[in-house]
């Protein structure tokens, strides 16, 4: 269970590119045109083996499902309809657009190199998903989300934009605010037992992983609207087309939580030493932050979003001055008290 960086990194042999919307992206087409997602030749079978390595130790990955989130989407299916049916698409288009630009900064994980985790960890880690994180993990994760720069294929960042395009057009609105950053604020030394370069990396690994998660969610979403015959009936191929754009990305995250979620779950089961010459398991280390980030991620980014997006639908029905179109709007809301716009 020990690879190569070569190995990580190896592609699959494609019968056909990877060309959708007039884009030549990543990944590739086997002969009966199934999307195989790039650098998984050999990715999935060593995440595969080193988290049945881990089971037969009797250890249990973590929950990286959406059910760790503790709230839906908003606005709901049926209010994104019902906007996108009058003509007032901006809210997706907008987050579609973040989406692809956030995704775009993903390639800076290529470039991320992590201390030797076996100089403070007490048992043998080297036919371990952690000995494999300088071995091509990163990159592949950099690589499938921002691009290969000596590629001339695109990575997430241009299929997101692809699938706004085919919905909306390149340029139907301004382009949005960015948040600098959508993981948990900084908030010292957390680790304390821990050197900060590993801490540092630690903290990356769960921040990276519960994006990832609510990505997940995001594409959900995406999926079932797109492909909803009753909205964007004037082009259903090309919201069906956006549709497989976004399955294909979601596709391409599988391996991302699924090696991120085995890191941290490996990290869980063996012994650290400390500073201070103590040996502590890693579960005392890392459950602790884990759970502040599942609370910050599902409970804190989701009420800041709703008090952006609350704004901005003000603002869009005073604008549009519909009465009735805005009590529509509330009473397809999954929670009338928190997402009600007045």
């Amino acid at each position: 269970m020990i690879y190569t960086t070569e190995e990580i990194l190896s592609e699959h042999e494609y019968e056909s590119p990877n060309r959708m919307a007039g884009y030549l992206l990543h990944g590739g087409l086997d002969g009966e045109g199934n999307y195989i997602t790039p650098r998984t030749k050999i990715r999935w079978q060593a995440v595969n083996e080193w988290t049945d390595a881990l089971n037969k130790r009797g250890c249990e990955l973590l929950d990286s499902s959406v059910d760790i989130l503790a709230h839906d989407n908003f606005p709901t299916m049926d209010q994104a309809k019902l906007l996108i049916n009058k003509g007032e698409g901006q809210f997706l288009w907008n987050s579609l657009t973040i989406t692809g630009i956030i995704e775009a900064r993903g390639r800076v994980l290529a470039e991320v190199t992590a201390p030797d985790f076996q100089d403070i960890i007490v048992e043998d880690i080297s036919d371990t998903c952690i000995a494999h994180m300088n071995k091509g993990l990163f990159i592949a994760h950099g690589f499938d989300e921002g691009g290969d720069p000596d590629s001339d294929q695109g990575a997430h960042d241009q299929m997101w934009f692809a699938s706004r395009d085919l919905l909306f057009g390149k340029d139907a609105y301004p382009i949005p605010e960015v948040p600098d950053s959508i993981g948990r604020p900084e908030q010292g030394r957390e680790m304390p037992d821990l050197p900060a370069e590993y801490e540092g990396i630690l903290q990356l690994l769960m921040q990276v992983l519960m994006i990832e998660i609510r990505a997940e969610s995001f594409f959900s979403y995406c999926m079932n609207l797109t492909r909803s015959n009753d909205v964007f009936m004037d082009k259903r191929e090309d919201a069906l087309l956006a549709c497989e754009l976004i399955r294909r990305i979601r596709q391409d995250e599988a391996i991302h939580v699924a090696y991120l979620n085995l890191l941290v779950s490996e990290l869980r089961t063996f012994t650290f030493k400390t500073i201070d010459g103590k040996e502590i398991q890693g579960s005392e280390i890392i459950d602790p932050l884990w759970n502040k980030m599942i609370q910050w991620h599902g409970e804190e980014v989701h009420k800041e979003s709703v008090a952006i997006r609350t704004e901005e639908f003000s603002k869009l029905f005073k604008r549009m001055n519909d009465a009735d179109l805005l009590q529509q709007f509330n009473e397809l809301s999954s929670n009338k008290e928190l997402y009600a716009i007045r």
